[in-house]
């Protein structure tokens, strides 16, 4: 679009579109200001208020404020030349004008060091004035009068370096006059009018500016140069004097040709000497980032020889193209030109003489500069080491090793691979290799020796780092190497490519990576980019240096080094399109030969290159590689000789004080401090009592403590700040020489740090069986991801086989918790509470260190949460803190105001925090403050308040800087004092519409992720919150303070922010129903479906809403409700039952998700609704109180008259509630006959959408049961006949009234711990059915029961007259077996516990039976596979419902529930026995249940039934030994089969049997 022949005022919304591309902002900000329809007029306006208000970063505020004024002023210049136009016409060609001079890069101010000059970039942009003028209309372009450009230098004399290049619109110095002869003159020419005309007319311009500069040039006898494609102001005002813009050139040798004037322009004795003397043209290219026309610079050098030029004079005719003629025609008269100040001027005939006669002077002089030039002078060598040691350190002696590095090379080779050592003690995050043989002979190849990398090509590392989640952890903590131009040893299809076709396929993926980085993975200031050119350098190696340079705003953290001068040479050229050679000097280390660039290097390394060492069982210890150490990158390992190979003599005082104050700060304790601490070069670091108690407890684990655990685990919960995490690591720090221990990173899979730790154990062991146990902290965990590691690590020790006095690994698990002291209680052996509560002697302790702590340390705020611990977080001391802190505060500034954020945040989120990045968003600091300190000092541009409160952390699973308030406690004290008149959903509101908050790049999925839990995520005690809540804490403390509507309204503007989040609509859905706003639920609810149709929790909240609804009106009701309004009632009812049923259709199509809250929501309003219905007057009770009218109009064609018409649109729903009900009873018992429960699984955070958690499913079932029975109970149902349908339903409904009637229920009578009651019950339910019920056929559902009924009766009381004899049961079983239909999951259940080798009937094989049984067991298998989908095993653990007794008959049948009786101990601890297989060594449980024998093939278990070989699940499918081997184990039975507990080798010595 043509917007340069508007006016800017005239411009629509395209116009400044492309103005806006032409200015090199960034895409997305030209693309939001398109957004907000920014037209011409508006430009005029932009200031930085609104700029800042759409999201722009300062630093592109900056440029386009600059380019935008740059633009009016232009614009004004342009009127006011045409308004001198029309009086004075120029006599120029508009062609001169800088039309091609447009659209350059900013240069200057985004260089650091650069001269602070800009560039022209708005030149182009200039919007000219309309008119019939064309020439004015050019002018308008031009630059204004005042703009300065980047001044750069001239080629170098007689250079033919074909490297050097002209960057487009910098100038170059003014044209100079003769100095000292030798150093050459300057004259600089436009040529833009003849580079158009013919060749004719070119080589006669051309030859003519020549001969006369050189004419001039060899009679003063000085060296000078004439360039052409440089402005001079004298031929067009509008241009800078010395402006490069370069010439097209469409043939070099019309150039080189036109000098073969000097024949016809020299005299004949004097051309051969003017060939000599006038060198050919050198054609120097012109570089611009904004154009792809190719331009030169033409410069012709004149050398006068004192030995060819002595006693000369050189007067020229100058050759001049005639029009009329179209001939080239000579100057009638030859003129001799002398160089006067800056100009080649004739000399005057009245000077001629005084001139010749001065020639042997001239001569003389020529000859004395021509002998003092070729003294070559000395130069006086830099000093490299310390440029060096400053670029990398800002001058310290020692490196900084929390910076990361990202290099950049090309080819190494072989002589210097052994000069490149200091690379392999770099962090080094990336490599971008050019080299496509370096992992074949370049530097790959030796650094992958020393370190674990991970390879790419430029577009998988982009799909790598670009995911809608936080970058992967395994980025920071092993080198990414990408080859960015092929690699030759690939046997795919990534070749290397010439430079034309890599920048076609390939240079927009570098882009992207680039971008990627800096804009979200590595905030500025946290990485230096090295640029390391080992061999001659190619283009793409260039553009990598400008798109870095772009995306960092310069060269502050870029950084150069190159051994050869020719190889950095030609990089700087090509780099100068960008930023000046000035500046790339001045952060380049060149000439600098690569074996002391590495020596000088390794020389600031911080710690000593040193191996480190892991103690080995044997007593001794080995070295540990850093290459190993990187393979097992989940794991920080904690080495037994550990900061050992730390240089003190490098670590100053105040290193080591800072080390100190941050740990007493609040920071996380490092192994530095106990380091610093053991070897006396800091105070004592305070052993709390917990710590002595944890040793003690883990000396008890390793002795064995009475418990044979694979994987053992010692628990310590603490308060906030009160020092766990210290305890925990102290507790390591102190077996470091004996043991191997390691941090556990949470961010990377259970099966991966299961392998890991696995490899760590046996790392450098000859006898795997005696190594010593693996101590492992995991620290800030949640139950989900524990639960998960120590499975995936008993099933690891499990496949071994070995049995050890010790375990495995020892899992040290610290976590934050409100009331460490109630977990503490609950298993004492293994648990450890710190709380801030301090012994008598801690305070003593803690009282002597304060009083050395405020002596060495000045600044309150060093030791501020040491005080606090002090004081053991007393309420009102932390009140009187706060409020001390606080006083003079300014309310109104930025820095309260994110102190206020942070506050909340820290007090309502657990482990929340603000990235750096994020808070210095917030206070306009960053990229373009005026500091230029590498380690940004964030707290100098804090409130003295906010510097004491505020604390700076580095968070250890992830790779961004963060910002906290010192204490939880602190934060909510600062919420509560800074409040003022303002509430706490206000704050929260403006918390929401901070958008520089939500659109910085850094950490922003963890700042989403706070707010949806401060919105969202409820409180539960299991995560260590205080109490359980429905809401998130922080709704429920508004709904508390304020009211319900302001959390309403808060929940909505979260809506509205965070995109139309459907489960913010669902929040808002559960507030408004809890607070009885039934309408507004209903609306949210069916919007948050509107999003998520087939969401299982949603649907499951909508139902919620009626249900609420229904039992509020129906609680409400009143004696004069009308028939309208109970329909009304019946159909909340109705529609809730409906959406519940909904919400189970959803959950079965939800792959990894079983969600039952549908099944039970459904059954709790059924039955609340039969309660309702059975107080109606039109069904009148029976004599007995029996719901005789109601059962019959639910379960019969009959309706009363009063209801016929007035419900006729409820008939048909109302007499399908019985069947679905009994639908909804019979899955949920199914579901509990699968699964355990004695481990709530509830889904965490914004999907546990279930109003009310059902904590003991089982009993529930059996109320609710009984409910339902209780309203299908009719004596008069039962009178026409003894077998009729009604008669089975009064049957069924009494079974159920009796505690029976399902599978889960029934089982259920195993658990109550009177026997003998449960007997008696089960012995009446069994009285329901009919005394033969092989002739009196029962319903299958019936059946199934009756025949469970009695395998249950049998475990209890073995005696019982009611049971039937096995045969009998076998026989009533058949029908599951030869029935066509599928039958439930329980009918092939009581299959294989029927059918399973009896020793008294089956003493010979019979083929049916075995038929049977791998019948049953083949479609178990199918139908738990149906059930589970796609659900991790832990999240849904199979339940094994009975075990293989010794005996025969029912009574071989032993239930869970008998070998849980014969253990001792707590409940969590008989649980362990179970976790870890040491249950099966007590005598009296072997002595009830039976081993059988089978075998191992292929990792799969088999043993046979009647005849067959049957497959059996393995409890822990690594403990099936690897190889063909015959086993014995104990055989259990549950609804995926059959299960193989405490699987052993037979005849085995390695296993000690029992």
């Amino acid at each position: 679009m043509d917007y340069k022949r508007l006016p800017v005022r005239e411009w629509v919304e395209n116009h400044v579109k492309c103005w806006l591309e032409s200015t090199g902002i960034k895409k997305e900000y030209v693309d939001k200001l398109h957004a907000e329809e920014v037209t011409g007029p508006a430009l005029m306006e932009l200031d930085e208020s609104f700029l800042k208000d759409i999201g722009m970063k300062k630093g592109q505020i900056q440029i386009l404020i600059h380019k935008r004024n740059e633009l009016l002023q232009l614009q004004d210049n342009a009127q006011q030349a045409e308004d001198s136009s029309s009086k004075t016409p120029d006599r120029r060609d508009a062609q001169t004008g800088p039309a091609r001079a447009s659209n350059a890069p900013a240069q200057g101010t985004a260089s650091g060091g650069s001269s602070g000059a800009v560039g022209t970039s708005s030149s182009e942009s200039t919007a000219p004035t309309s008119g019939k003028k064309p020439k004015s209309s050019k002018k308008s372009q031009l630059p204004s009068a005042d703009e300065v450009l980047e001044v750069r230098n001239c080629r170098p004399f007689r250079s033919q370096d074909t490297d050097f290049k002209y960057v487009k619109d910098t100038v170059l110095a003014p044209e100079s006059g003769v100095s000292d002869l030798i150093t050459p003159c300057h004259e600089y020419k436009s040529c833009g009018i003849a580079a158009e005309l013919n060749k004719h007319q070119l080589q006669s311009k051309f030859a003519s500016e020549v001969i006369r500069f050189a004419s001039a040039c060899m009679n003063i006898r000085t060296n000078g140069t004439i360039h052409f494609g440089v402005m001079d102001s004298v031929e067009n005002k509008g241009w800078k004097h010395g402006q490069i813009v370069g010439i097209k050139v469409k043939n070099r040798e019309d150039f080189v040709d036109a000098l073969d004037y000097i024949e016809k322009c020299f005299c004949n004795n004097l051309q051969e000497i003017a060939r000599k003397c006038i060198h050919p043209p050198v054609f120097v290219e012109v570089i611009s980032k904004d154009s792809q026309d190719q331009r030169f610079v033409v410069e012709v050098d004149i050398e006068p020889a004192f030995s060819l030029v002595k006693n000369n004079c050189f007067d020229v005719y100058l050759p001049k193209y005639h029009e009329s003629s179209q001939k080239v025609i000579l100057t009638k008269e030859p003129a001799l030109y002398q160089r006067l100040g800056a100009k080649s001027e004739p000399v005057q005939r009245s000077q001629l003489t005084p001139f010749i006669q001065a020639m042997p002077d001239r001569d003389a002089q020529r000859q004395r500069a021509e002998l003092s030039s070729t003294q070559v002078p000395t130069e006086i060598p830099q000093d490299l080491g310390r440029k060096l040691s400053i670029l990398l350190n800002d001058g310290k002696s020692y490196m900084d090793d929390s910076l990361r590095y990202i290099l950049v090379t090309n080819r190494c080779e072989q002589d210097n691979l052994n000069n490149i050592n200091f690379l392999m003690h770099l962090n080094i995050f990336c490599v971008f290799d050019f080299d496509e043989h370096s992992n074949v002979s370049g530097l790959y190849s030796k650094y992958k020796e020393h370190h674990q990398t991970s390879s790419y090509f430029l577009q998988d590392f982009f799909k790598e780092i670009k995911t809608d989640n936080s970058p992967s952890q395994k980025l920071f903590d092993q080198t990414s190497w990408i080859f960015c131009n092929g690699r030759s040893d690939f046997l795919g299809d990534e070749k290397a490519c010439d430079e034309n076709t890599w920048i076609r396929t390939k240079k927009k993926y570098l882009k992207k990576v680039i971008t990627c980085i800096c804009e979200e993975i590595l905030p500025e200031g946290s990485f230096i980019v090295l640029f390391l050119l080992l061999s001659p350098v190619q283009k793409p190696l260039v553009d990598t240096f400008q798109e870095f340079y772009t995306e960092m705003n310069g060269m502050e953290y870029i950084i150069c080094i190159a051994e050869s001068r020719d190889n950095y040479r030609k990089w700087a050229n090509l780099a100068q399109e960008s930023c000046s050679i000035e500046t790339l000097e001045q952060y380049s280390v060149v000439g600098m030969k690569l074996s002391q660039v590495d020596a000088t290097i390794q020389s600031m390394l911080p710690s000593t290159a040193q191996p480190r060492h892991l103690p080995a069982s044997t007593g001794g210890v080995c070295t540990l590689p850093l290459r190993e150490e990187e393979k097992l990158c989940s794991l920080e390992i904690l080495c037994a000789d550990q900061c050992d190979d730390i240089k003190k003599n490098h670590w100053t005082e105040k290193q080591k004080q800072e080390i100190e104050q941050n740990f007493y700060r609040g920071r996380k304790i490092m192994w530095e401090n106990l380091w610093l601490a053991d070897n006396q070069l800091c105070g004592d670091i305070i052993e709390r009592k917990a710590c002595a108690d944890a040793s003690k407890l883990l000396d008890g684990i390793l002795q064995g403590g009475g418990h044979n655990y694979s994987v053992a685990k010692l628990k310590i919960f603490h308060h906030p700040g009160s020092g766990g995490s210290t305890i925990a690591r102290q507790v390591l720090w102190k077996c470091r020489k004996r043991f191997r221990c390691a941090v556990i990173k949470t961010s990377y899979s259970p099966s991966t740090v299961c392998n890991h730790v696995l490899a760590l154990r046996d790392y450098e062991e000859k006898e795997i069986t005696h190594c010593f146990p693996v101590l492992l902290l995991i620290e800030d965990y949640d139950d989900e991801y524990l639960d998960d590691l120590q499975s995936e690590l008993i099933e690891a020790v499990a496949a071994r086989k070995m049995n050890t006095s010790r375990p495995y690994f020892i899992l040290i698990c610290c976590r934050r918790y409100n009331d460490p002291e109630r977990r503490c209680k609950a298993s004492p052996l293994d648990t450890v509470a710190v709380t801030h509560k301090l012994t008598e002697s801690e305070k003593n302790q803690f009282n002597n260190k304060l009083e050395k702590l405020q002596q060495k340390y000045a600044e309150p705020e060093f030791i501020l949460t040491f005080v606090l611990m002090c004081e053991e977080f007393s309420k009102t001391y932390v009140s009187d803190m706060v409020e001390h802190i606080l006083q003079g505060i300014d309310p109104s500034s930025r820095d309260t105001c994110l102190m206020r954020y942070i506050a909340l945040l820290n007090c309502y989120v657990p482990n929340s925090y603000l990235s750096l990045s994020h808070c210095e968003a917030f206070l306009g600091l960053g990229a373009y403050t005026e500091s230029k300190a590498r380690a940004y000092d964030f707290k100098h541009h804090l409130s003295e308040q906010a510097r004491m409160i505020f604390i700076e952390l580095r968070e250890s699973n992830t790779y961004i800087s963060t910002v906290r308030i010192i204490h939880c406690l602190v934060a909510k004290e600062i919420l509560h004092q800074l409040a003022g008149n303002q509430p706490l959903s206000q704050l929260a509101t403006n918390l929401l519409q901070e958008k520089m908050l939500f659109e910085n790049r850094f950490g922003r999925e963890e700042f989403i992720k706070f707010i949806r839990h401060l919105f969202i995520r409820r409180g539960k005690r299991s995560r260590g919150d205080n109490t359980d809540t429905l809401f998130s804490p922080f709704i429920e403390q508004v709904c508390e303070d304020e009211d319900c509507e302001k959390a309403i309204g808060v929940l909505k503007a979260a809506y509205e922010l965070l995109g139309k989040d459907p489960f913010f609509a669902q929040q808002i859905a559960r507030l408004n129903y809890s607070n009885e706003k039934f309408k507004d639920a209903e609306y949210w609810a069916k919007l948050a479906k509107s999003h998520l149709p087939t969401d299982s929790f949603i649907l499951d909240t909508e139902g919620q809403v009626y249900k609420r609804w229904f039992s509020f009106t129906v609680d409400k009701m009143t004696e004069e409700d009308t028939p309208e309004r109970i329909t009304e009632k019946i159909l909340l009812a109705l529609e809730a039952m409906k959406c519940f049923r909904a919400a189970q259709q959803a959950a079965k199509e939800e792959r990894e998700s079983m969600n039952n809250a549908g099944y039970f929501g459904e059954v709790e309003v059924g039955c609340r609704l039969l309660r309702f219905l059975s107080t109606l007057p039109v069904f009148h009770r029976g004599p007995e109180g029996e719901h005789t009218e109601l059962v019959k109009y639910l379960t019969t064609d009959y309706i009363p008259e009063d209801i016929k018409r007035p419900w006729g649109r409820l008939h048909s729903r109302l007499k399908g509630l019985r069947q679905n009900l009994y639908n909804a009873l019979e899955w949920i018992s199914e579901e509990l006959s699968y699964f355990q429960t004695d481990k709530n699984q509830e889904k965490d955070d914004e999907n546990d959408e279930k109003e009310e958690q059902i904590h003991n499913p089982r009993k529930w079932l059996r109320k609710q049961a009984a409910v339902y029975a209780k309203f299908f109970i009719s004596a008069s149902l039962g009178d026409d006949s003894n077998s009729g349908p009604d008669t089975q339903l009064m049957r069924r409904m009494s079974i159920y009234g009796s505690g029976g009637g399902n599978v889960t229920n029934i089982l259920s009578f195993l658990t109550d711990k009177k026997e003998n009651r449960s007997a008696e019950k089960l012995e009446r339910i069994l009285s329901f059915y009919p005394e033969n019920p092989l002739r009196n056929r029962l319903e299958d559902n019936d059946l199934i029961n009756f025949i469970l009924c009695h395998i249950t009766l049998a475990c209890l009381a073995a005696g019982s007259a009611k049971l039937l004899p096995l045969p009998t049961l076998r026989e009533l079983s058949l029908r599951f077996f030869k029935g066509k239909r599928q039958f439930p999951a329980s009918a092939y259940f009581l299959l294989t516990l029927l059918y399973w080798p009896d020793e008294a009937l089956d003493k010979e094989p019979n083929p049916i039976n075995d038929e049977i049984l791998t019948s049953a067991l083949q479609t178990l298998k199918r139908l738990y596979d149906i059930k589970v989908k796609d659900v991790p095993t832990r999240k849904k653990r199979i339940y094994t419902h009975f075990f293989l007794g010794k005996g025969y008959g029912l009574s071989k049948i032993v239930h869970k529930t008998k070998i849980d009786k014969l253990m001792v101990g707590s409940l969590d601890e008989r649980r362990m026995k179970w976790l870890h297989g040491t249950v099966w060594n007590i005598p009296e449980i072997r002595d009830n249940l039976k081993r059988v024998s089978g075998w191992s093939k292929d990792r799969n278990l088999f043993i046979r039934g009647h005849g067959k070989e049957l497959h059996i699940l393995p409890l822990h499918r690594e403990s099936v030994p690897a190889g063909n081997e015959n086993v014995t184990f104990y055989l259990g039975f549950s609804f995926n089969g059959l299960v193989a507990f405490n699987i052993e080798v037979e005849n085995d010595p390695a296993i000690k049997r029992t």
